[in-house]
């Protein structure tokens, strides 16, 4: 398997590392992505360690979610033998907005 990234989730991330390098400093933000990078790897070793993502259960994929750290979570499918990371959410804003830019 392998990981793709689509464009907004990378705009996500490094917008998300920035805000924490503005606010905690670097060592903050070198933790953040490590942590991304660490599920990243996670769902390399188990594609389906994230569960369905009950916001897109609509959706015409299932889509899945796991949680980075006790604000963010990442939102992928599986497409054949591809991890596709579809966004990067922010666990403090409404689901169903965020939910709504995939669909």
């Amino acid at each position: 398997m392998k990981i793709f990234v689509h464009d907004i989730a990378k705009e996500k991330v490094r917008k998300t590392a920035r805000y924490i390098q503005a606010r905690f400093g670097k060592n903050a933000r070198l933790k953040f992505r490590h942590e991304v990078a660490h599920v990243s790897q996670l769902l390399l070793q188990n594609p389906n360690l994230g569960p369905a993502e009950p916001y897109l259960a609509d959706a015409p994929v299932m889509y899945r979610s796991i949680v980075v750290n006790r604000l963010n979570k990442i939102i992928y499918w599986i497409n054949d033998d591809v991890i596709e990371i579809v966004d990067f959410w922010d666990t403090r804003r409404e689901p169903m907005a965020q939910a709504e830019q995939i669909q």
